[in-house]
């Protein structure tokens, strides 16, 4: 059995699969965790919420957890897209690929999906979140702040405030050299986001894969079609 931690797939869905099923090449006995950020910015949103769904309905162990973008869909669901929700060309992208002109038309099968989303998970040795938590609360207020874990982007580690696991995250875009640096130095929080979705920006537009077992990192370049994004 091998477990695997993925994150910020930004519906870039071929590159998800590719990853899946060719690089970590997924058994039914391995456990893979995904830390958030399923839409948005990327060209098939949708199409990675039907993978997901499929993999688990097949008898996959995936586990994911909701992040700020995968909230924010929620709230656009809701009427508040004035709130948070997208440049115009991410919503028209988005809402595309459910096929749909606004938000609160999008499936329920999907709103439900991504309602039911736990923020975050402890598996042995490992916390995990999309971005990270406040760690100059007390640990039980830090562990019930949904609003931070989904967008805080700066944060000093503590590992006493998590019962001395270490941290895997998602959320901030970094360049993959960096996230090698710190898988490679066993940091104590490690941040997975190679921003896979900013396929122009040669020092990101990766997915990244860690096996928290063997601490191994992979990495799954952007393999979409052309689609519009900003440069970042």
């Amino acid at each position: 059995m091998a477990r695997y931690v993925t994150t910020d797939l930004h519906g870039c869905l071929r590159s998800f699969q590719h990853l899946v099923e060719h690089q970590l090449k997924l058994r039914l006995q391995d456990e893979l965790y995904v830390l958030g950020d399923y839409v948005n910015k990327g060209p098939d949103s949708r199409g990675i919420l039907d993978y997901l769904m499929q993999l688990l309905q097949r008898g996959y162990r995936v586990t994911c957890l909701r992040g700020n973008h995968d909230q924010e869909l929620l709230d656009a669901a809701q009427g508040h897209a004035h709130l948070t929700w997208a440049s115009a060309a991410d919503r028209q992208l988005t809402l595309g690929s459910f096929g749909v002109e606004k938000p609160e038309n999008i499936p329920s099968v999907y709103l439900r999906w991504l309602y039911e989303l736990p923020y975050q998970l402890e598996v042995p040795g490992w916390v995990l979140v999309h971005a990270g938590f406040d760690f100059r609360l007390p640990p039980a207020e830090m562990r019930q702040d949904w609003h931070t874990m989904l967008n805080i982007k700066q944060f000093v580690f503590d590992a006493s405030r998590l019962g001395g696991r270490r941290l895997v995250h998602g959320h901030v875009p970094t360049p993959v050299a960096e996230v090698q640096r710190r898988v490679s130095a066993h940091t104590g929080a490690i941040g997975l986001d190679t921003g896979c979705v900013y396929r122009h920006n040669p020092e990101l537009r990766n997915l990244a894969a860690f096996n928290l077992d063997t601490e191994e990192l992979l990495l799954q370049p952007n393999i979409e079609d052309d689609y519009p994004i900003g440069v970042r």
